[in-house]
């Protein structure tokens, strides 16, 4: 077996234990056990716990850059088609989604920077669908950052609640009221 492949099985079985429990149950001799090696054979390919998360973070956001490929005629539908893909990630996996969007983690990105910059692979695709809904006249002209910034934290805050038990709806009632709220701050930029 290569390197690369223990270092793949090792983040894998980090991510099914922060998937089930959280980010908290990852610990080196957990995922050494369901990796089926010792603990400090970790430390061959992450040097610490912070490493290995950042490892599991950057593969989860690179599969999440797959929403770039969003479905619809113009950008207001392909806003309402990436809602429904972050919705499917948030609620699907919400360990992930807390440990990736709202857990204090070293080297996290910070705004307005470290969106600015494209490196948030969820927040640039969002970016790019504000300013071609800028470009192609149905939003109106405004700072693309900060409008891609209130629709993004809306639904995030919105998530929160629900995963906080603070909504008390039905998931599909859930997910019609996010959609709403999304119109609605569209509508309210509309040209």
């Amino acid at each position: 077996m290569s390197t690369g492949d223990t270092a793949e099985r090792i983040a894998a079985a980090a991510r099914e234990l922060l998937l089930a429990e959280g980010a908290a149950a990852v610990s080196m001799r957990r995922v050494a056990q369901a990796a089926g090696i010792t603990p400090m054979a970790i430390y061959t390919h992450f040097p610490n716990r912070d490493a290995l998360l950042r490892a599991v973070a950057g593969r989860a956001f690179a599969e999440l850059a797959g929403f770039g490929v969003v479905s619809g005629s113009d950008a207001r539908a392909k806003i309402g088609d990436l809602l429904e893909r972050f919705l499917d990630f948030a609620l699907g996996a919400p360990h992930l989604y807390t440990f990736l969007l709202t857990d204090q983690r070293p080297g996290a990105r910070r705004f307005p920077d470290g969106f600015r910059d494209g490196s948030s692979p969820t927040f640039t695709v969002a970016l790019e669908l504000v300013e071609a809904g800028m470009r192609e006249g149905s939003l109106r002209e405004d700072d693309p950052l900060e409008v891609t910034l209130a629709l993004t934290t809306s639904v995030q805050g919105l998530v929160q609640q629900y995963l906080g038990g603070r909504i008390g709806l039905p998931e599909a009632e859930f997910r019609a009221l996010c959609a709403r709220t999304i119109e609605r701050i569209i509508h309210g930029l509309g040209a």
